[in-house]
């Protein structure tokens, strides 16, 4: 069995991210590891309503922190205490596996297994199908 020293997780506040922070957690558990708990914020959903309301990015970063310190609390409180908060812009295809990975050097990355419409799906692929598809390290998407 593989041991993961570091493991990177991807949330975005929904429910397939919850299962898949969870995951991680007891993965990190189990291996003594550092959990890395990532959130990119997709830029280009918010590009052309900013023009109207320019706090929405500084809104949508606050969200990202909250998100993510409530998942630090979680990971604390089941045990863990080596845990980095990550929140980022960028396209979450790109960023979580072509440069958070890297930068952090995971050994595991998870994710939850779905997330876009099965249009968005068909015309520019899902956030856990790039990671899959780019990821430097084993990748475990999670249902």
């Amino acid at each position: 069995m593989a041991s993961y020293k570091k493991i990177l997780v991807a949330v975005d506040g929904s429910d397939e991210a919850k299962k898949a922070f969870d995951e991680a957690v007891a993965l990190a558990k189990q291996n003594d590891a550092t959990l890395m708990i990532a959130n990119v914020i997709d830029s280009r959903s918010f590009a052309m309503v900013e023009a109207y309301d320019r706090t929405l990015g500084e809104r949508a970063e606050a969200q990202a922190n909250e998100l993510i310190d409530e998942y630090i609390d979680e990971a604390k409180k089941a045990g863990l205490s080596k845990v980095i908060k990550n929140v980022e812009y960028g396209s979450p295809r790109v960023k979580i596996p072509k440069d958070i990975a890297k930068e952090f050097d995971a050994d595991l990355l998870v994710c939850g297994a779905t997330g876009l419409s099965a249009v968005e799906r068909f015309l520019i692929g899902s956030v856990s199908e790039s990671i899959v598809r780019f990821a430097p390290c084993s990748v475990l998407v999670v249902r």
